[in-house]
């Protein structure tokens, strides 16, 4: 164990932590060229003074949705313009309308935001603000999906465009979701008139070549080779080309060499820092589910403990579930809580949701398992799936949001 006089000599391993996160932004991103272009198309119109079209981007953890984001208001702050303004929100954060409208006044009229007006207030300074010199706004809303009232957050920023005479509102909404559009009310559609781009995982090779880089910054010379690269490169893409994990084993694994006193990264430290990050990415992500979803997983989870009911689908290391007992625990987890279970087809939404981040797979039964079925199959370990969710679930019941002005 390293102690606190250890910690403050210049470490052997590493150059320049900053540039291993997965929030650092270097100034070329590789392999994303073609998106980043897309990107710039949809805020160009507001750098000439003129409303662009919404973008809505989908893709997977960890494929670069959120750093060409970032690289694009970058290039934007670089370029003086006095009438395009933006706006990038965490919706994790700020989750609500009301949080998102407070966060883009703060942005731009900070004074008025902190004087605690209501949601038609926000608005209303918002849109004589935009209207006053034509101004274009560009929001960027990152993680859109767990907007709490998304149909009213939507409906609300799109009908400025409406409202104003001079000026514009453009949107660019971010989703690990392709099909987070499904649950907004037609209404909410209707106004939008996206363009859509998904980013695909990366591949093996495009991870190496993107942890090569950061390490060439990242760590002092000779400090880890090309084999210990390519293990990392192929143990992120096994998890479904998140390069956030890549970045994730890599520090790590120079975490745990500095650790132990030694000047080079070996296969050991990245072998355990694979297995920490896979463990730390997962978890983080199922903790970030929206409520049902997460009661739909630990349904999954509870099953797979338990055998579920059909002990014939169990092979002795894999547990295949009926889609149909899955709902009906689901039910039984939900009344429960004294929440109310949704329809089976937003449980089908669920399910699809789930299988998009990698938590479980799910595939039609061939003919001769009762008729044609969904079966189902956790991809993580029930334990300690069910420990994450559990202090989630159980914490819903504790959970009081605190009263935003009306």
């Amino acid at each position: 164990m390293q102690s606190l006089k250890d910690m403050l000599v210049e470490s052997k391993i590493f150059a320049n932590r900053e540039v291993l996160s997965p929030h650092y932004t270097p100034k070329k991103l590789i392999f994303r060229e073609k998106e980043i272009n897309n990107i710039e198309r949809a805020i160009a119109p507001a750098l000439k003074g003129e409303r662009g079209r919404n973008l809505f981007i989908y893709g997977k953890t960890g494929s670069g949705k959120t750093s060409c984001a970032r690289y694009v208001i970058e290039e934007v702050r670089d370029i003086p313009n006095g009438r395009a303004k933006i706006s990038y929100i965490n919706c994790k954060i700020y989750n609500s309308r009301y949080r998102v409208l407070n966060k883009i006044v703060s942005d731009h009229l900070p004074t008025y935001a902190k004087r605690g007006y209501g949601a038609v207030d926000l608005y209303e300074k918002l849109t004589s603000w935009i209207e006053e010199d034509n101004k274009i706004l560009v929001i960027i809303l990152d993680e859109v999906d767990v907007v709490k009232d998304l149909d009213d957050l939507i409906y609300t920023l799109t009908r400025i465009n409406s409202d104003i005479k001079a000026g514009g509102v453009t949107i660019i909404g971010i989703s690990n979701k392709v099909s987070f559009k499904e649950a907004l009310d037609p209404r909410s559609l209707s106004t939008l008139y996206e363009t859509e781009l998904v980013f695909a995982p990366y591949y093996a090779t495009e991870l190496y070549a993107i942890i090569k880089d950061r390490a060439g910054m990242g760590f002092r010379a000779n400090v880890i080779n090309d084999d210990i690269l390519h293990f990392i490169a192929a143990s992120a893409a096994k998890e479904g080309g998140d390069a956030r994990m890549s970045l994730k084993i890599l520090s790590k694994s120079g975490e745990m060499a500095e650790e132990r006193g030694l000047d080079k990264v070996t296969m050991k430290e990245a072998t355990e820092a694979s297995r920490f990050a896979e463990n730390d990415v997962v978890y983080e992500l199922i903790a970030t589910l929206p409520e049902h979803h997460k009661l739909v997983l630990y349904s999954i989870a509870m099953l797979t403990q338990s055998g579920g009911s059909y002990k014939k689908l169990t092979d002795g290391a894999d547990t295949y579930l009926f889609s149909g007992e899955v709902y009906r625990r689901y039910k039984s987890i939900t009344e429960s809580l004294h929440k109310e279970a949704k329809s089976e087809r937003w449980y089908r939404k669920y399910l699809s949701e789930l299988e998009m981040q990698g938590l479980i797979t799910a595939f039609e039964s061939g003919k001769g398992i009762r008729g044609h079925t969904k079966l189902i199959k956790l991809m993580y370990p029930p334990q300690k799936t069910k420990d994450v969710l559990e202090k989630d679930i159980m914490g819903y019941e504790r959970e009081t949001e605190k009263e935003e002005p009306a």
